[in-house]
Parts: structure tokens; C-alpha cells; sequence
């Protein structure tokens, strides 16, 4: 199977399957949003969105939350992953959202990558999921997924995932697309023990192929 006939699969079962895929972070506006995809960084969206309640009734404004201080910021995120450098991360956005931003979040990718702790994943995913910008963020999942179904090809870097995974999908695909391979690695795609049994897609995965031509070589 080519690789264009396994986009062409992809978008056919996850169209039925999952008609609609959104984040499953838990946010009202931009700046929540932004708050919350910084504080997922290596860690669970269910962690994360057990924390930020609390963090976005103390300072539900880039206002509010380029007064705190990095300790204050601790207090509510520590049981998060990194909170350290987290907490750091996000006084420091706060405070440049005030000061060059007006205290809004940018719509520009490239403005969005100049925040601290922002980087090129996480400027796509705000693209993608509150604007709709014709983009591919590349998570763990993502560069996982897309390898193991045969949509990205010795790939060895996100962005290089990101560059064939624009390629091989319809532009205007591209924001659910993105949810579609984070859920399917979210929840069945896992790293290290894949549910194949109880997946839909093994008649043109290229890693189950792979994998029943090994265990009939073996047996």
C-alpha cells in the first residue's frame, strides 16, 4: 500500500469514527489555553486539567498573572511536571502578553513563538484548535502514530513529521486530523503496548503488517 492510499484510509475511517475531535484541555479563552498547553508539556491533559481551575480563579487574566511571582505560580502547579521552570515559564508570558500584547494572546504563529516557553508545537496547537489555521502540531502522539501507521516516513524530528503529514493531508483537514492521532495514540496507539486487538485500522497499519509478517516468520 502507498503512502497516499494510507492517507486516503486515515481520513475515511477517522471521518466516520471521529467526526468530531477536539482538545480534551479544559479552557474558556485564548489565555487559558495557552496557560494549559505550556502546563501539558510532558505531562497528562487529566493532570492538568486538575490544576488549572484552581490557577485560573487566582489569575484568569495575563494581568493578574504577570503580577504573581514564580512561587506564587509553585504553589498551584507543583503537581505538575517541571513546575519549576513552568512556573517560570508562565510569570514570564504573562508579563510579555502585558507588555508587547496588549495582554491578549496573538493570533501569529511567529509572535506566539517569541513567548517564553512557547515553542513551534505549541504555537500550532493554538492555531489549530482556536483558529482554525491550517496546521499540524506534533506531539509525542502525533510523531508516534504517524510513524506506526505508515503516514510519515523515516521521519526523525517532529517537524519533519509536520512537513509530511501537510503534505499527505488536505489542507483543511489539517486541525482535526491532529486530534485524530493524538486520540487514537491517546487511547489506543499506546506506546508501549498498542491495543491492536481492539483497533480499526490493522488491515493497513504498516506496524501491524509489519508485526504479523514477524510472528508468522516466527512461528
Amino acid at each position: 500500500m502507498t503512502t497516499k492510499e494510507r492517507f486516503k484510509r486515515c481520513i475515511e475511517y477517522f471521518s466516520k469514527t471521529m467526526p468530531v475531535a477536539e482538545s480534551e484541555l479544559d479552557y474558556s479563552n485564548p489565555f487559558e489555553l495557552l496557560v494549559a498547553v505550556v502546563l501539558s508539556a510532558q505531562c497528562t491533559d487529566k493532570r492538568v486539567n486538575l490544576t488549572t481551575p484552581a490557577l485560573f480563579a487566582a489569575y484568569p487574566t495575563a494581568e493578574a498573572m504577570a503580577e504573581a511571582t514564580e512561587e506564587d505560580i509553585y504553589r498551584y502547579i507543583r503537581s505538575i511536571s517541571y513546575p519549576n521552570n513552568k512556573a517560570k515559564h508562565l510569570v514570564a508570558l504573562a508579563k510579555k502578553l502585558v507588555e508587547e500584547f496588549g495582554g491578549e494572546v496573538p493570533t501569529d504563529l511567529d509572535a506566539l513563538q517569541t513567548l517564553p516557553g512557547v515553542g513551534r508545537k505549541t504555537a500550532n496547537v493554538l492555531g489549530a484548535v482556536l483558529w482554525g489555521k491550517e496546521v499540524m502540531p506534533v506531539d509525542t502522539h502525533v510523531f508516534r502514530v504517524a510513524a506506526r501507521i505508515g503516514l510519515s516516513r523515516n521521519a526523525r524530528t517532529p517537524l519533519a513529521t509536520e512537513r509530511q503529514l501537510e503534505a499527505g493531508f488536505p489542507s483543511e483537514l489539517l486541525p482535526i486530523a491532529h486530534h485524530w492521532l493524538i486520540l487514537h495514540g491517546r487511547y489506543t496507539c499506546l506506546a508501549r503496548k498498542p491495543k491492536c486487538e481492539n483497533c480499526g485500522i490493522t488491515e493497513w497499519c504498516k506496524y501491524y503488517q509489519t508485526k504479523r509478517v514477524i510472528i508468522k516468520a516466527e512461528n
